[in-house]
């Protein structure tokens, strides 16, 4: 089967999949996103948090601002421990769970901003001892949690603290095995990817920036672009970006979940959420999104979330922004290898461009 491996939305996302970023070390993903942003002709700026953004001019300045947030990071594991062999024991950063990864290779990040290649290890199956967890699981007495893992590095601890890995640095998994991967039909693919989340918000708002200035526009309000740090840890980075930048309407763009509970087609159609574990969201707003996606040709799907927070209720309760929303791409799959429809890429970034210029 012919798979649409150079569509500039899978491009792009591929480049965004190989950058690690683990939340508190997005320095990576700010210092490409900012690299971007210049290359398309605009000054990116950049807090001393490590959000970045990128401010549009609008046509009605009395309008006030609006701003459109994704976040860089990724949940990640975090090491707790270094033990004499030079193993590592890790918990997660965000809401990670082990049987997600797998015994996989991952990267460590480092002082230097570089890496060290480990792997996730859960220990050897071939054993009936009922006091280890892999009996356990087996048998279906309890699951493989965080205590029970840990990675090897074939490293000593002195070779480790040489390289700049100590307790607190954190791991993701390696390029080569985040993806992305179509099936499905050609000509309508699903696409899966180590976490969608959030390279999938990131990947479109660089190319909402990118049709707005090939086609030279300028949105009705002064419209902000931001990539923000820590949203996986504490909705940090938008939390402080809000309140040192004031905006009347701050909408995240984000994964749409699909659990059991919800409606959610695995189509073409965004997704928007009405609301989630902590706020309802402006329900006006959703409107004046609704009405942007029927401008861009396509519709919107609805959402209630039990068990879910995005930036914009972090802005919300913080009494950063009077008006929120979340809106995004409905995505199968949760904190692992995600599953999202291609076209919904270029249906999400026409309802935000048609947004922009209502």
């Amino acid at each position: 089967m012919t798979y649409p491996y150079n569509d500039p939305n899978i491009c792009l996302l591929t480049d965004l999949l190989h950058i690690p970023a683990p939340s508190g070390r997005e320095e990576l993903m700010g210092k490409e996103i900012m690299r971007r942003i210049a290359d398309l002709g605009h000054a990116p700026q950049q807090d001393q948090q490590g959000n970045v953004w990128v401010e549009i001019p609008g046509q009605n300045p009395k309008l006030g601002r609006v701003a459109l947030a994704c976040h860089m990071d990724e949940l990640a594991m975090v090491i707790t421990a270094i033990n004499a062999d030079g193993t590592l024991q890790v918990r997660p950063s965000g809401g990670l769970h082990p049987w997600k990864l797998g015994e996989c290779p991952v990267e460590i990040l480092t002082d230097g901003a570089k890496t060290v290649a480990a792997h996730l290890s859960f220990g050897s199956t071939h054993t009936v001892d009922p006091s280890d967890p892999n009996t356990q699981f087996a048998t279906g007495q309890s699951g493989i949690t965080w205590p029970y893992c840990h990675l090897l590095t074939g490293l000593t601890p002195e070779q480790l603290c040489r390289a700049g890995v100590r307790v607190g640095s954190t791991a993701v998994p390696v390029a080569g095995v985040r993806g992305p991967h179509f099936f499905g039909p050609p000509d309508d693919p699903l696409v899966s990817a180590w976490l969608f989340d959030n390279r999938g918000g990131s990947l479109t708002l660089l190319r909402l920036l990118q049709r707005i200035s090939k086609e030279k526009t300028k949105p009705n309000r002064t419209a902000c672009l931001c990539f923000l740090v820590q949203e996986e840890t504490g909705l940090i980075g938008a939390r402080g970006w809000a309140a040192r930048n004031p905006v009347e309407i701050f909408v995240a763009v984000d994964s749409c979940p699909m659990p059991r509970n919800q409606r959610l087609q695995l189509d073409a159609r965004p997704a928007i959420w009405s609301m989630d574990s902590q706020t309802h969201f402006d329900q006006g707003l959703i409107a004046d999104l609704t009405s942007a996606a029927h401008r861009a040709g396509t519709q919107l799907q609805y959402a209630v979330y039990d068990r879910a927070v995005s930036d914009a209720s972090g802005v919300l309760q913080s009494g950063h922004a009077p008006r929120v929303a979340t809106i995004g791409y409905p995505r199968e799959n949760s904190h692992g290898y995600e599953v999202c429809r291609l076209r919904v890429f270029d249906n999400l970034i026409a309802t935000l461009f048609c947004y922009l210029h209502a």
